[in-house]
């Protein structure tokens, strides 16, 4: 691990200790947490992304407000759900996006998480679909995405204004933007998928798997995998990894009376059903700096990856959030390996 950053559900509603009670309180406070993660030294501000609930569910608008108020800090999505996109506006929207942010953009998509829409997706006018999830359409929005921003010409000119057979790419382009996107990995298949699609891999709290591994070295499979993959492929380049933990240091009474319940015995991982699937998620880390470290070098899959999410309570507002992350960053983080925002870009491990 060299960077970490925080990833927000973007929760909000009236619930005990709340302070995103609206919709704007949610957006408004999230762009306060970023800014001041950039100043800590942050390296990364990620958000979920879901539809029909009270969370996050537009962001490019939210990573632009950061990004244009901040320096250092990457911004990003962990992830967005492409069954609901429109695969050419998300390109435009997705280069407008990483020009503002002189390319601190990290965009994780996949075919998304269960919503609590049924098949929202097609009230959003997205039809066709043959999978129960809508894998297929996601897939070959993605593939379309791509091309998209890679400047390949995906519309046909009017012959009245440009040449005759002239295919016409989006616009803006943002070169390079194709090496800040990420597939939101929930099995070892989709891991190699992504290896061989030569992406970068974001592997969250939750595998749709159950192996009867403990959760680090089930993810910790899913990266080598992903990195086998990358290389039998016959890509050369230098592709990142990113894991999503619960982390919370216990620094105070308020953070003992908040999570010091959860360093017992539900520090473990959990296993169950979701969407269909039996699936792995990992335990909550919360503890005294000493014994997270102590605790977090044992994390197989941490070792592996360059990038640690940390999913913050973001409800309990920006002051408690900006104190999480701090307490991370000066007694738990160095032990880890971190590199301030400020030592410069994160960057992947190449593949030999």
């Amino acid at each position: 691990m060299r960077a970490f950053g925080f990833l927000s559900f973007g929760h909000y509603g009236k619930s005990y200790g709340s302070q995103a009670i609206t919709a704007a309180d949610m957006i408004k406070q999230a762009v306060e947490i970023g800014v001041g993660a950039d100043e800590l030294g942050v390296n990364g501000a990620y958000f979920r992304v879901h539809h029909f609930a009270r969370q996050q569910a537009a962001p490019i608008p939210l990573l632009t407000a950061i990004a244009a108020r901040t320096k250092r800090i990457e911004v990003g999505t962990g992830v967005i759900d492409m069954r609901y996109e429109n695969p050419l506006y998300l390109a435009e929207e997705a280069a407008a996006l990483d020009v503002i942010a002189d390319g601190r953009t990290a965009l994780g998509i996949s075919r998304g998480s269960p919503e609590t829409a049924l098949r929202g997706y097609e009230t959003f006018g997205y039809t066709g679909s043959t999978d129960p999830r809508g894998a297929d359409i996601a897939r070959e929005k993605f593939d379309l995405f791509l091309k998209a921003i890679a400047g390949e010409g995906v519309a046909k000119g009017n012959p009245g204004m440009v040449g005759a057979g002239q295919l016409l790419p989006i616009e803006p382009q943002s070169p390079g933007l194709r090496d800040r996107i990420w597939w939101g990995s929930a099995t070892r298949e989709t891991a190699e998928w992504t290896g061989r699609m030569g992406l970068n891999l974001m592997s969250s709290t939750l595998l749709t798997e159950d192996t009867g591994q403990p959760f680090d070295e089930l993810q910790a499979e899913q990266i080598r995998r992903f990195r086998d993959a990358y290389r039998a492929a016959g890509h050369t380049g230098a592709p990142r990894v990113s894991v999503s933990r619960s982390i919370i240091p216990i620094m105070n009474e308020t953070d003992a009376a908040y999570f010091g319940h959860r360093s017992g015995a539900e520090a473990r991982d959990g296993y169950g059903i979701i969407d269909g699937f039996r699936a792995t998620s990992g335990r909550t880390y919360a503890d005294t700096p000493d014994r997270l470290v102590e605790q977090l070098k044992q994390d197989q899959a941490i070792a592996l990856a360059d990038t640690l999410m940390l999913t913050i309570p973001s409800q309990l507002g920006p002051e408690y959030n900006l104190h999480i992350l701090e307490s991370f960053a000066k007694h738990v983080a160095p032990e880890l390996g971190w590199k301030p925002n400020w030592e410069g870009p994160v960057t992947g491990d190449p593949i030999a």
